[in-house]
């Protein structure tokens, strides 16, 4: 008997055992699963991008992708252009980045030294201008070898484009200026 009740001793530490390991197993997987569901649920588009499931995704709209329209080779033709470009204006896209970073640590400083400021103002604003020079030029410069069609095409993904070319969508809030409201006063 003595036998019989060291099995029945052992089974019920082995059960007791099991179900430790059976409720440990159970809080893992459920842990893990309440993880999965937060993290997917945290990282779910917007309540109003649901709305629009089944929707095409939007279009790439930087300034490389305008010239998608076009054939391949042109594609290709465009975005070597852009890079030039780029590579040219290194330097100034350098001392824009340079001069917001200073004209940051200006207006920060415990006393507003207006002078500096507008200095660093201007040369940041001339590189920044001299960046967007040569970007249009080498869209234009892109665009003149085009033909009509696929000038028209490329004129239309770049309105559509970020960047200088964007063309703004009309304000339907806002009522074209009457012509009365132009004239000067007496």
């Amino acid at each position: 008997m003595n036998e019989h009740a060291n099995q029945t001793t052992l089974r019920r530490w082995l059960l007791m055992l099991s179900l430790v390991l059976n409720l440990f197993l159970l809080a893992a997987i459920a842990g893990g699963a309440w993880r999965w569901w937060a993290v997917r649920t945290h990282d779910a588009p917007p309540v109003h991008a649901k709305a629009a499931e089944g929707a095409t995704p939007a279009a790439p709209r930087g300034l490389r992708f305008a010239a998608d329209g076009l054939a391949p080779e042109r594609r290709q033709a465009f975005r070597v252009a852009l890079r030039d470009a780029r590579r040219d204006v290194a330097e100034l896209v350098r001392q824009g980045r340079e001069g917001r970073r200073e004209l940051a640590q200006l207006m920060a400083a415990p006393v507003f030294d207006r002078a500096a400021f507008d200095a660093t103002l201007s040369l940041t604003r001339a590189a920044d201008l001299g960046v967007r020079e040569r970007t249009e030029r080498a869209v234009a410069d892109f665009g003149a070898g085009l033909t009509p069609a696929e000038r028209a095409t490329f004129a239309q993904a770049l309105a559509a484009a970020q960047g200088s070319f964007r063309v703004p969508p009309a304000n339907p809030a806002t009522p074209a200026a009457p012509a009365a409201a132009t004239t000067p006063r007496p």
